[in-house]
């Protein structure tokens, strides 16, 4: 019989109004090594002047690309970053330090680094619309620290009306399906393995698959799945989709070894809710 999937709350933050802060762990039932690297990073004494990993996801709906600067410096070296596009940076970050989001010469929004937490821990910015009638922006953000899972954020961007949440699951050796439901605006902690994305809408009693798409999750990685598009009272509306970020290979998962025989059915399937996301506004 396929193992029962396991749902377990080990770890939760509170949002904040700007940079990577972490909350007080005193009311939480269990802790884990992956709060107490983070809680490490985010220590005095930390380096703050050293190379940081910058992860950028553009969940901000709208025509144009985005430039993004650090101060006065285009961190996209003039290749703006599109809408759904996700793109990693190594920079010199400082406590202090604003990133700067903008299409063209206008500025959609600012992030001001409060924090900087560990040399090998990954920090997670996602830019999006703030409602849907207007152009604000809103900012998510997370450091993934160092662990030996694969992390995923699970994130809505999307503005509107409609209403769906991300299911991640699994096919066994027998054909059966094992699938859970993924909450908004946390970091979830699987196993390795090839696993299938659905975005199921609401429908008041009926499930219906808006958007779907695969995530290969290798240890040591961290992932971003979001829920994009917004229903704009003024200009053009965009669709709900599902982004997965990044898109890891099916031979880095099994080996690149010559003789590897073809993925098959996991053993296991865990899901654990590790963190949540911080969120605020412009």
């Amino acid at each position: 019989m396929p193992r029962a999937l396991v749902l377990a709350v080990v770890a939760h933050f509170f949002a904040t109004l700007g940079g990577w802060i972490g909350a007080d762990a005193a009311s939480l039932t269990k802790r884990t090594s992956t709060w107490n690297t983070l809680r490490a990073g985010l220590a005095h004494g930390v380096p703050r002047s050293s190379a940081k990993h910058l992860r950028v996801c553009n969940a901000y709906a709208y025509p144009a690309a985005m430039f993004v600067r650090q101060g006065k410096s285009d961190i996209t070296v003039g290749s703006p970053m599109p809408y759904k596009a996700c793109r990693d940076f190594l920079l010199n970050l400082r406590v202090s330090d604003s990133i700067e989001f903008a299409i063209g010469i206008t500025v959609a929004g600012t992030f001001l680094v409060k924090e900087v937490p560990a040399e090998d821990a990954i920090l997670l910015l996602v830019i999006k619309r703030h409602d849907t009638h207007s152009t604000a922006a809103a900012f998510d953000s997370h450091v993934f620290s160092s662990s030996g899972v694969a992390q995923v954020a699970v994130i809505d961007a999307y503005q509107g009306a409609a209403w769906s949440l991300p299911r991640i699951g699994e096919s066994d050796s027998h054909g059966g399906a094992r699938t859970e439901s993924l909450h908004y605006d946390t970091i979830v902690a699987i196993d390795p393995g090839i696993y299938h994305m659905t975005l199921i809408a609401d429908g008041g009693g009926s499930a219906e698959a808006k958007a779907e798409s695969d995530l290969v999750a290798l240890r040591h990685e961290s992932y971003v799945v979001m829920r994009t598009g917004v229903e704009a009272k003024e200009g053009p509306s965009y669709n709900e989709e599902l982004v997965v970020y990044p898109r890891s290979s099916v031979l880095s998962l099994m080996g690149a070894a010559a003789g590897i025989k073809q993925p098959h059915a996991l053993t296991r399937f865990a899901v654990t809710i590790v963190a949540a996301i911080y969120s605020y506004n412009v």
